[in-house]
Protein backbone atom coordinates (compact mmCIF):
# COMPACT_ATOMS: atom_id res chain seq x y z
CA UNK A 1 0.00 0.00 0.00
CA UNK A 2 1.17 3.36 -0.99
CA UNK A 3 2.11 6.58 1.89
CA UNK A 4 2.68 9.98 1.43
CA UNK A 5 5.67 11.50 3.49
CA UNK A 6 5.25 15.36 4.47
CA UNK A 7 7.32 17.58 5.62
CA UNK A 8 5.72 19.99 7.29
CA UNK A 9 6.21 24.01 7.58
CA UNK A 10 6.74 25.03 3.84
CA UNK A 11 4.63 27.95 2.44
CA UNK A 12 2.66 27.59 -0.85
CA UNK A 13 2.93 30.20 -3.45
CA UNK A 14 1.10 30.34 -6.90
CA UNK A 15 -2.59 29.23 -8.73
CA UNK A 16 -4.12 25.87 -8.87
CA UNK A 17 -6.38 24.51 -10.67
CA UNK A 18 -9.40 22.55 -8.78
CA UNK A 19 -10.66 19.61 -11.09
CA UNK A 20 -13.71 18.17 -12.30
CA UNK A 21 -16.04 17.61 -9.62
CA UNK A 22 -16.35 13.93 -8.14
CA UNK A 23 -19.61 14.08 -6.94
CA UNK A 24 -21.17 14.95 -10.16
CA UNK A 25 -18.77 13.07 -12.88
CA UNK A 26 -19.98 9.65 -11.21
CA UNK A 27 -23.84 10.92 -11.73
CA UNK A 28 -23.08 11.77 -15.55
CA UNK A 29 -21.13 8.69 -16.18
CA UNK A 30 -23.96 5.98 -14.96
CA UNK A 31 -26.54 8.79 -17.18
CA UNK A 32 -24.76 7.85 -20.27
CA UNK A 33 -26.29 4.53 -20.14
CA UNK A 34 -29.47 5.99 -20.89
CA UNK A 35 -28.99 6.15 -24.57
CA UNK A 36 -27.69 4.27 -27.35
CA UNK A 37 -25.86 7.23 -28.55
CA UNK A 38 -22.53 9.30 -27.85
CA UNK A 39 -22.16 11.10 -25.13
CA UNK A 40 -18.94 13.42 -24.64
CA UNK A 41 -18.13 14.40 -20.76
CA UNK A 42 -15.36 17.14 -20.32
CA UNK A 43 -13.24 18.01 -17.49
CA UNK A 44 -13.31 14.41 -16.07
CA UNK A 45 -11.00 14.10 -12.95
CA UNK A 46 -8.26 11.50 -12.87
CA UNK A 47 -8.94 9.62 -9.68
CA UNK A 48 -9.77 6.10 -9.03
CA UNK A 49 -13.36 6.04 -8.04
CA UNK A 50 -14.11 7.45 -11.68
CA UNK A 51 -11.47 5.22 -13.35
CA UNK A 52 -12.96 2.42 -11.77
CA UNK A 53 -16.21 3.89 -12.76
CA UNK A 54 -15.32 4.18 -16.13
CA UNK A 55 -13.45 0.44 -16.00
CA UNK A 56 -16.95 -1.15 -15.47
CA UNK A 57 -18.75 1.20 -17.78
CA UNK A 58 -16.30 -1.23 -20.21
CA UNK A 59 -16.88 -4.40 -18.95
CA UNK A 60 -20.87 -3.67 -19.19
CA UNK A 61 -20.41 -3.25 -22.78
CA UNK A 62 -20.55 0.67 -23.47
CA UNK A 63 -17.93 1.74 -25.70
CA UNK A 64 -15.22 4.22 -23.95
CA UNK A 65 -12.97 6.06 -25.82
CA UNK A 66 -10.37 8.58 -24.48
CA UNK A 67 -10.34 11.56 -26.50
CA UNK A 68 -7.73 13.43 -24.57
CA UNK A 69 -6.38 14.35 -20.75
CA UNK A 70 -9.67 14.69 -19.19
CA UNK A 71 -12.31 13.74 -22.53
CA UNK A 72 -14.13 10.98 -22.56
CA UNK A 73 -16.98 9.40 -25.02
CA UNK A 74 -19.64 6.48 -23.90
CA UNK A 75 -21.95 4.65 -26.72
CA UNK A 76 -23.88 2.18 -24.67
CA UNK A 77 -25.58 1.16 -27.58
CA UNK A 78 -25.29 -2.93 -26.48
CA UNK A 79 -24.92 -3.41 -22.89
CA UNK A 80 -23.82 -6.80 -21.79
CA UNK A 81 -27.15 -8.64 -19.93
CA UNK A 82 -25.17 -11.01 -19.43
CA UNK A 83 -22.44 -9.86 -17.19
CA UNK A 84 -24.93 -7.43 -15.45
CA UNK A 85 -25.61 -10.75 -13.55
CA UNK A 86 -22.08 -12.15 -12.98
CA UNK A 87 -20.49 -12.40 -9.71
CA UNK A 88 -17.64 -9.55 -11.13
CA UNK A 89 -20.63 -7.44 -11.73
CA UNK A 90 -21.83 -7.96 -7.72
CA UNK A 91 -17.97 -7.32 -6.83
CA UNK A 92 -16.94 -4.39 -8.51
CA UNK A 93 -19.97 -2.73 -7.70
CA UNK A 94 -19.90 -3.60 -3.95
CA UNK A 95 -15.83 -1.79 -3.83
CA UNK A 96 -17.25 0.88 -5.91
CA UNK A 97 -19.57 3.86 -3.66
CA UNK A 98 -20.82 5.55 -7.01
CA UNK A 99 -22.23 1.87 -8.29
CA UNK A 100 -25.50 2.68 -6.72
CA UNK A 101 -26.16 5.08 -9.27
CA UNK A 102 -26.48 2.74 -11.86
CA UNK A 103 -29.70 1.36 -10.69
CA UNK A 104 -32.14 3.84 -12.20
CA UNK A 105 -30.84 3.93 -15.29
CA UNK A 106 -30.59 0.39 -15.77
CA UNK A 107 -33.81 -0.01 -14.35
CA UNK A 108 -35.07 2.69 -16.64
CA UNK A 109 -32.83 1.24 -19.49
CA UNK A 110 -33.73 -2.90 -19.64
CA UNK A 111 -36.42 -3.24 -16.95
CA UNK A 112 -34.53 -5.16 -14.25
CA UNK A 113 -31.03 -4.73 -12.40
CA UNK A 114 -28.90 -6.83 -9.78
CA UNK A 115 -26.48 -4.86 -7.93
CA UNK A 116 -24.75 -5.39 -4.47
CA UNK A 117 -24.50 -3.02 -1.64
CA UNK A 118 -21.97 -0.66 -2.87
CA UNK A 119 -18.54 0.11 -1.26
CA UNK A 120 -16.74 3.13 -0.22
CA UNK A 121 -16.06 5.55 3.02
CA UNK A 122 -16.08 4.04 6.51
CA UNK A 123 -18.24 7.00 7.75
CA UNK A 124 -21.05 5.21 9.37
CA UNK A 125 -24.02 4.42 7.60
CA UNK A 126 -25.50 4.99 4.26
CA UNK A 127 -28.99 3.94 4.10
CA UNK A 128 -30.43 3.25 0.54
CA UNK A 129 -34.28 3.58 1.55
CA UNK A 130 -34.20 6.89 -0.22
CA UNK A 131 -33.41 5.50 -3.41
CA UNK A 132 -35.33 1.93 -3.43
CA UNK A 133 -38.48 3.40 -1.95
CA UNK A 134 -38.37 6.25 -4.30
CA UNK A 135 -37.78 3.57 -7.54
CA UNK A 136 -40.38 1.33 -5.92
CA UNK A 137 -43.49 4.04 -5.64
CA UNK A 138 -42.80 4.55 -9.63
CA UNK A 139 -43.45 0.40 -9.89
CA UNK A 140 -40.28 -1.23 -9.63
CA UNK A 141 -40.33 -4.32 -6.85
CA UNK A 142 -37.29 -5.17 -4.64
CA UNK A 143 -36.14 -8.05 -3.66
CA UNK A 144 -33.09 -8.81 -1.50
CA UNK A 145 -30.90 -12.17 -2.90
CA UNK A 146 -28.81 -12.80 0.61
CA UNK A 147 -26.90 -15.41 -1.08
CA UNK A 148 -25.45 -13.11 -3.32
CA UNK A 149 -25.71 -10.06 -1.12
CA UNK A 150 -27.23 -8.47 -3.48
CA UNK A 151 -31.03 -6.45 -4.33
CA UNK A 152 -32.77 -7.23 -7.40
CA UNK A 153 -35.21 -4.71 -8.97
CA UNK A 154 -37.14 -5.89 -12.11
CA UNK A 155 -40.07 -2.93 -13.52
CA UNK A 156 -42.24 -4.40 -17.11
CA UNK A 157 -43.23 -0.39 -16.72
CA UNK A 158 -42.26 2.00 -14.62
CA UNK A 159 -45.55 4.84 -14.10
CA UNK A 160 -45.11 8.40 -13.12
CA UNK A 161 -46.74 9.44 -9.44
CA UNK A 162 -46.14 12.27 -6.53
CA UNK A 163 -43.86 11.36 -3.93
CA UNK A 164 -42.09 12.67 -0.52
CA UNK A 165 -38.84 11.65 0.30
CA UNK A 166 -37.65 11.38 3.67
CA UNK A 167 -34.46 12.91 3.36
CA UNK A 168 -33.03 15.13 0.42
CA UNK A 169 -30.16 12.22 -0.53
CA UNK A 170 -28.17 14.13 -3.87
CA UNK A 171 -27.43 10.02 -5.22
CA UNK A 172 -31.29 8.97 -4.08
CA UNK A 173 -32.52 12.08 -5.83
CA UNK A 174 -30.24 11.47 -9.16
CA UNK A 175 -31.10 7.63 -8.99
CA UNK A 176 -35.23 8.41 -8.48
CA UNK A 177 -34.76 10.70 -11.59
CA UNK A 178 -33.24 8.68 -14.14
CA UNK A 179 -35.73 5.55 -13.31
CA UNK A 180 -38.28 8.56 -13.92
CA UNK A 181 -37.16 9.89 -17.46
CA UNK A 182 -38.69 6.73 -18.90
CA UNK A 183 -41.87 6.72 -16.54
CA UNK A 184 -45.15 7.10 -18.18
CA UNK A 185 -46.92 10.81 -17.57
CA UNK A 186 -45.22 12.84 -14.85
CA UNK A 187 -43.72 12.31 -11.61
CA UNK A 188 -43.04 15.17 -8.57
CA UNK A 189 -40.32 14.61 -6.30
CA UNK A 190 -40.50 16.65 -3.09
CA UNK A 191 -37.81 17.09 -1.07
CA UNK A 192 -35.49 16.69 -3.65
CA UNK A 193 -31.73 17.13 -3.29
CA UNK A 194 -30.64 20.36 -5.22
CA UNK A 195 -26.65 20.80 -5.26
CA UNK A 196 -25.34 21.66 -7.98
CA UNK A 197 -24.28 18.22 -9.24
CA UNK A 198 -27.76 17.38 -8.78
CA UNK A 199 -28.84 20.17 -11.34
CA UNK A 200 -25.75 19.49 -13.41
CA UNK A 201 -27.56 15.91 -14.02
CA UNK A 202 -30.62 16.94 -14.44
CA UNK A 203 -29.14 19.49 -17.18
CA UNK A 204 -27.78 16.76 -19.39
CA UNK A 205 -30.52 15.00 -19.17
CA UNK A 206 -33.13 17.73 -20.85
CA UNK A 207 -29.68 18.32 -23.14
CA UNK A 208 -30.30 14.81 -23.98
CA UNK A 209 -34.15 14.91 -24.40
CA UNK A 210 -35.86 14.25 -20.74
CA UNK A 211 -38.04 17.05 -19.80
CA UNK A 212 -37.26 17.88 -16.14
CA UNK A 213 -38.64 21.30 -14.93
CA UNK A 214 -38.11 22.75 -11.32
CA UNK A 215 -33.99 22.48 -11.32
CA UNK A 216 -32.37 24.50 -8.75
CA UNK A 217 -35.41 23.95 -6.81
CA UNK A 218 -36.62 20.45 -3.75
CA UNK A 219 -39.42 20.24 -5.84
CA UNK A 220 -38.88 18.39 -9.45
CA UNK A 221 -41.34 17.54 -12.10
CA UNK A 222 -40.12 15.00 -14.69
CA UNK A 223 -42.30 14.47 -17.78
CA UNK A 224 -41.69 10.43 -19.37
CA UNK A 225 -40.20 10.34 -22.58
CA UNK A 226 -39.84 7.54 -25.12
CA UNK A 227 -36.15 7.56 -25.64
CA UNK A 228 -32.73 10.03 -25.08
CA UNK A 229 -30.38 11.14 -27.43
CA UNK A 230 -26.25 11.75 -27.08
CA UNK A 231 -24.93 15.09 -26.44
CA UNK A 232 -22.32 16.71 -24.42
CA UNK A 233 -21.36 18.09 -20.98
CA UNK A 234 -18.93 19.68 -19.05
CA UNK A 235 -18.15 18.75 -15.70
CA UNK A 236 -17.97 21.67 -12.55
CA UNK A 237 -15.33 22.35 -10.90
CA UNK A 238 -15.16 20.05 -7.63
CA UNK A 239 -16.15 22.66 -4.78
CA UNK A 240 -14.65 20.23 -1.94
CA UNK A 241 -11.06 20.59 -3.79
CA UNK A 242 -11.88 24.45 -3.66
CA UNK A 243 -12.42 24.89 0.19
CA UNK A 244 -9.50 22.02 1.26
CA UNK A 245 -7.30 24.40 -0.73
CA UNK A 246 -8.33 27.65 0.83
CA UNK A 247 -7.78 25.40 3.98
CA UNK A 248 -4.30 24.53 2.76
CA UNK A 249 -3.49 27.86 2.30
CA UNK A 250 -4.37 29.21 5.53
CA UNK A 251 -3.17 26.38 7.66
CA UNK A 252 0.35 27.05 6.23
CA UNK A 253 -0.12 30.97 6.05
CA UNK A 254 0.46 31.15 2.50
CA UNK A 255 -0.90 32.84 -0.50
CA UNK A 256 -2.57 31.50 -3.37
CA UNK A 257 -5.10 32.14 -5.63
CA UNK A 258 -7.87 28.99 -7.07
CA UNK A 259 -8.26 29.21 -10.72
CA UNK A 260 -11.75 28.82 -12.07
CA UNK A 261 -13.58 27.76 -9.80
CA UNK A 262 -17.54 28.50 -10.95
CA UNK A 263 -17.83 30.55 -8.05
CA UNK A 264 -21.69 30.98 -7.92
CA UNK A 265 -21.80 27.42 -7.54
CA UNK A 266 -19.70 27.07 -4.16
CA UNK A 267 -22.24 28.18 -2.01
CA UNK A 268 -22.26 28.85 1.41
CA UNK A 269 -18.46 27.50 1.17
CA UNK A 270 -16.84 30.71 1.09
CA UNK A 271 -18.52 32.43 4.10
CA UNK A 272 -17.84 29.38 6.04
CA UNK A 273 -14.76 30.00 5.81
CA UNK A 274 -15.05 33.77 6.46
CA UNK A 275 -16.55 32.74 9.97
CA UNK A 276 -13.34 31.40 10.90
CA UNK A 277 -11.77 34.50 10.19
CA UNK A 278 -10.41 33.56 6.46
CA UNK A 279 -10.06 36.21 4.30
CA UNK A 280 -11.12 35.17 0.55
CA UNK A 281 -10.94 37.81 -2.43
CA UNK A 282 -13.44 36.72 -5.52
CA UNK A 283 -11.32 38.23 -8.78
CA UNK A 284 -13.49 37.11 -11.55
CA UNK A 285 -14.13 33.66 -11.45
CA UNK A 286 -10.71 33.05 -9.59
CA UNK A 287 -10.26 32.93 -5.77
CA UNK A 288 -7.31 35.02 -4.39
CA UNK A 289 -6.77 33.68 -0.21
CA UNK A 290 -3.87 35.82 1.15
CA UNK A 291 -1.26 35.14 3.69
CA UNK A 292 -2.43 35.67 7.33
CA UNK A 293 -0.06 35.67 10.65
CA UNK A 294 -3.67 35.07 12.43
CA UNK A 295 -7.21 34.28 11.65
CA UNK A 296 -10.35 34.50 14.29
CA UNK A 297 -13.01 32.48 14.36
CA UNK A 298 -16.51 34.82 14.82
CA UNK A 299 -19.08 34.50 17.78
CA UNK A 300 -22.92 34.56 17.33
CA UNK A 301 -24.61 37.79 17.57
CA UNK A 302 -25.26 37.14 21.02
CA UNK A 303 -21.76 35.83 21.71
CA UNK A 304 -22.50 32.36 21.83
CA UNK A 305 -19.88 30.28 20.59
CA UNK A 306 -19.55 29.41 16.76
CA UNK A 307 -21.18 26.50 15.37
CA UNK A 308 -20.41 25.29 11.96
CA UNK A 309 -22.70 21.92 10.95
CA UNK A 310 -23.99 20.19 7.92
CA UNK A 311 -27.21 20.64 5.91
CA UNK A 312 -28.25 19.64 2.63
CA UNK A 313 -27.97 22.15 0.08
CA UNK A 314 -27.89 25.27 0.24
CA UNK A 315 -26.57 24.58 3.66
CA UNK A 316 -23.14 23.30 4.00
CA UNK A 317 -21.81 20.51 2.42
CA UNK A 318 -20.48 17.68 4.84
CA UNK A 319 -17.64 16.54 2.86
CA UNK A 320 -15.99 20.17 3.28
CA UNK A 321 -16.62 19.55 7.84
CA UNK A 322 -13.50 17.56 7.66
CA UNK A 323 -10.89 20.38 6.43
CA UNK A 324 -13.01 22.79 8.50
CA UNK A 325 -12.52 21.13 11.56
CA UNK A 326 -8.48 20.86 10.79
CA UNK A 327 -8.22 24.37 9.89
CA UNK A 328 -9.86 25.53 13.15
CA UNK A 329 -7.05 23.91 15.08
CA UNK A 330 -5.06 26.85 14.24
CA UNK A 331 -7.42 29.71 14.34
CA UNK A 332 -7.82 32.29 17.49
CA UNK A 333 -11.07 31.33 19.04
CA UNK A 334 -13.23 28.21 19.53
CA UNK A 335 -15.99 26.09 17.13
CA UNK A 336 -18.42 23.61 17.59
CA UNK A 337 -18.36 21.08 14.62
CA UNK A 338 -21.88 19.14 14.48
CA UNK A 339 -21.09 16.83 11.55
CA UNK A 340 -24.75 15.74 11.22
CA UNK A 341 -25.21 13.20 8.65
CA UNK A 342 -22.35 10.66 9.25
CA UNK A 343 -21.80 8.86 12.52
CA UNK A 344 -18.21 7.68 11.93
CA UNK A 345 -16.95 10.93 10.20
CA UNK A 346 -14.85 12.67 13.07
CA UNK A 347 -13.18 9.40 14.94
CA UNK A 348 -10.10 10.84 12.81
CA UNK A 349 -9.90 13.69 15.79
CA UNK A 350 -8.04 11.35 17.61
CA UNK A 351 -4.55 11.50 15.56
CA UNK A 352 -5.02 15.25 15.30
CA UNK A 353 -5.12 15.09 18.92
CA UNK A 354 -2.34 13.62 19.15
CA UNK A 355 -0.18 15.93 16.79
CA UNK A 356 -1.08 18.56 20.27
CA UNK A 357 -4.45 19.77 18.41
CA UNK A 358 -7.57 21.25 21.36
CA UNK A 359 -10.68 19.02 20.41
CA UNK A 360 -13.01 18.01 22.63
CA UNK A 361 -14.97 14.91 21.13
CA UNK A 362 -18.25 15.44 22.40
CA UNK A 363 -19.70 12.59 21.04
CA UNK A 364 -20.02 10.49 17.26
CA UNK A 365 -21.56 13.59 15.71
CA UNK A 366 -19.87 17.06 17.92
CA UNK A 367 -16.49 18.15 18.60
CA UNK A 368 -15.26 21.71 20.00
CA UNK A 369 -11.75 22.59 18.36
CA UNK A 370 -9.50 25.41 20.52
CA UNK A 371 -7.77 27.22 18.30
CA UNK A 372 -4.15 27.42 18.88
CA UNK A 373 -3.87 30.61 16.97
CA UNK A 374 -0.46 29.62 15.67
CA UNK A 375 0.97 30.01 19.03
CA UNK A 376 2.20 26.48 18.57
CA UNK A 377 2.88 24.30 15.55
CA UNK A 378 1.06 20.73 15.51
CA UNK A 379 3.81 17.95 15.65
CA UNK A 380 4.54 15.29 12.99
CA UNK A 381 2.57 11.87 12.92
CA UNK A 382 1.84 8.70 11.61
CA UNK A 383 -1.40 8.59 10.59
CA UNK A 384 -3.77 6.33 8.22
CA UNK A 385 -6.25 8.08 6.11
CA UNK A 386 -9.90 6.51 7.07
CA UNK A 387 -11.54 7.73 4.60
CA UNK A 388 -11.11 10.45 1.25
CA UNK A 389 -11.94 13.77 3.39
CA UNK A 390 -10.38 12.89 6.39
CA UNK A 391 -7.56 11.76 4.42
CA UNK A 392 -7.03 15.02 2.96
CA UNK A 393 -7.18 16.99 6.24
CA UNK A 394 -4.80 14.80 7.74
CA UNK A 395 -2.64 15.84 4.88
CA UNK A 396 -3.82 19.40 5.67
CA UNK A 397 -2.18 18.91 9.16
CA UNK A 398 0.78 17.27 8.41
CA UNK A 399 1.65 20.83 6.00
CA UNK A 400 1.51 23.31 8.63
CA UNK A 401 3.29 20.65 11.44
CA UNK A 402 6.33 20.34 12.67
CA UNK A 403 8.98 17.62 11.44
CA UNK A 404 7.97 14.82 8.77
CA UNK A 405 4.41 13.12 9.20
CA UNK A 406 3.58 9.84 7.14
CA UNK A 407 -0.15 8.86 6.38
CA UNK A 408 -0.29 5.30 5.16
CA UNK A 409 -3.50 4.35 3.02
CA UNK A 410 -3.83 6.49 0.84
CA UNK A 411 -5.26 5.11 -1.77
CA UNK A 412 -8.69 6.79 0.01
CA UNK A 413 -7.02 10.31 -0.90
CA UNK A 414 -6.82 8.99 -4.41
CA UNK A 415 -9.80 7.55 -4.57
CA UNK A 416 -11.12 12.13 -4.46
CA UNK A 417 -7.82 13.61 -5.46
CA UNK A 418 -6.00 13.98 -8.78
CA UNK A 419 -2.22 13.60 -8.12
CA UNK A 420 -2.62 15.85 -5.38
CA UNK A 421 0.80 15.44 -4.35
CA UNK A 422 1.99 16.86 -7.71
CA UNK A 423 0.20 19.69 -7.64
CA UNK A 424 0.84 20.99 -4.47
CA UNK A 425 4.80 20.40 -4.65
CA UNK A 426 4.18 22.47 -7.44
CA UNK A 427 3.22 25.42 -5.08
CA UNK A 428 6.06 24.67 -2.22
CA UNK A 429 5.25 21.53 -0.71
CA UNK A 430 7.29 18.96 0.39
CA UNK A 431 5.32 15.39 -0.01
CA UNK A 432 6.53 12.03 -1.10
CA UNK A 433 4.31 9.30 -2.37
CA UNK A 434 6.26 5.58 -1.38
Amino acid sequence: MAAFIIEGGHKLSGEIYPQGAKNEVLQIICATLLTPEKVIVHNIPDILDVNNLIQLMRDMGVLVAKIDADTYSFKAENIDEEYLQSNDFLKKCARLRGSIMLVGPLLSRLGKVLISKPGGDKIGRRRLDTHFVGIKRLGATCEYLPEQEAFLLSASHLKGVDMLLDEASVTGTANIVMAAVFAEGTTTIYNAACEPYLQQLCKLLNKMGAKISGIASNLLTVEGVSSLKGTTHRILPDMIEVGSFIGMAAMTRSEITIKNVSYGNLGIIPEAFRRLGIKLEQRGDDIFVPAQATYQIESFIDGSIMTISDAPWPGLTPDLLSVILVVATQAKGSVLIHQKMFESRLFFVDKLIDMGAQIILCDPHRAVVIGHDHHFKLRSATMVSPDIRAGIALLIAAMSADGTSRINNIEQIDRGYQNIEQRLNALGARISRI
